[in-house]
């Protein structure tokens, strides 16, 4: 099936609303399908066919860059591969780390010949370069799939130059946003409307008590928002882990204690802002001086949630203004409970 028919399916269906913005991609779509499901013709006197270009999918949160990539995946029936951007690069992470342990001199190489062996087609969720370590492997790393024939799709936030913008050493980074020029079609995704906005229009998203009211009402939202698709993704930010349990699509569910009761600080909780538009945050409890700590780092986490514009859908032990009654950082506090209120507006994120 073309990539047009199964969107016209789909709005015919009525799970997808008929939107020009994205139909102005699916012939983009289409080329990369028609394109893998033709053999590629090899012989000893045949020169290698030429590349086939990937695509570059950019644009505004909840605008269905997501969906139109999974569309496409759905009908390539080739070896193919879809991950999280952040968690396509733990994986390589992993395999680099166990390459050195064979005593090669070059770890990205043979992880990037593993990769061209196994899939001919790799479909990435947001790209976005936070960290030097990833900024300074993926040019070699694509550089490597492009020649060996593998087709990237790429969905992003944000325009290829703005990629790892302001980033340290960011000159070294800069053939890579040349290199995706060169081997992607760069297209943008102008619409209006905000999907993921539109699905959490007039929902309440914060609940109190901790029951299982409470619980019921996060498991039937993420059920919504996540169309019955999760799996954990991690962040990497200066040798730490930040571990959202569940993930699918820009929308992150953890409990209080996965983020605010480990060792994180403001670094991690921007470049969580930063990988999620949406975080469902189950269980945060009464804060006091018994857990000083933890109420600290929740402020920072709100802090960052808030700068970032992420949605919060969260289950707490009472209402933002009774959460810290007592100790050390109460006055605080009163900013945090105006932002957890704020944040529950009907147009917040917008």
């Amino acid at each position: 099936m073309t990539v047009q028919n199964a969107y016209q399916s789909a709005v015919a269906a009525g799970t997808l609303n008929s939107d020009d913005a994205q139909i102005a991609v699916l012939p983009e779509l289409e080329r990369v399908r028609t394109a893998l499901a033709t053999p590629v013709k090899r012989g000893l006197f045949r020169k290698a066919p030429p590349p086939v270009p990937g695509l570059y999918m950019w644009g505004g949160v909840g605008r269905g860059k997501s969906m139109l990539m999974d569309l496409l995946y759905d009908q390539v029936d080739v070896p193919k591969r879809r991950r999280h951007f952040h968690a396509f690069m733990q994986w390589v992470h992993s395999e680099m780390t166990e390459a050195r342990k064979q005593g090669v001199d070059d770890a990205i190489a043979p992880v990037a010949a593993k990769l061209a062996d196994e899939v001919r087609f790799l479909a990435f969720d947001e790209m976005q370069i936070t960290d030097i370590t990833d900024a300074m492997i993926v040019g070699r790393l694509f550089e490597a799939l492009f020649a060996a024939g593998v087709v990237v799709v790429t969905t992003s936030n944000r325009p290829p130059d703005d990629l790892y913008k302001n980033g340290l050493n960011r000159q070294l980074f800069t053939p890579f946003i040349a290199l995706i020029k060169e081997r992607m079609v760069v297209h943008e995704l102008v619409s209006d409307t905000d999907y993921r906005q539109d699905r959490l229009a007039g929902k309440q998203s914060y609940f109190t008590p901790n029951d299982d009211a409470a619980r019921e009402a996060i498991n039937e939202i993420w059920d919504h928002l996540s169309n019955g698709k999760s799996e954990s993704l991690v962040l990497h930010v200066k040798g730490r882990e930040v571990e959202l349990p569940g993930y699918h699509n820009g929308t992150a569910r953890a409990k209080f204690y996965d983020l605010c009761g480990r060792f994180l600080g403001a670094a991690d909780y921007l470049a969580l802002a930063d990988a999620v538009r949406v975080l469902i945050l189950e269980d945060i409890p009464a804060l006091s001086r018994s857990n000083f700590n933890e109420a600290k780092r929740f402020v920072t986490l709100v802090d960052a949630l808030y700068e970032g514009k992420v949605q919060l859908i969260c289950s707490a032990a009472a209402e933002p203004e009774m959460l810290y009654l007592e100790g050390e950082g109460t006055f605080e506090f009163e900013r945090t409970a105006s932002r957890l209120r704020e944040m529950q507006s009907a147009d917040w994120g917008t």
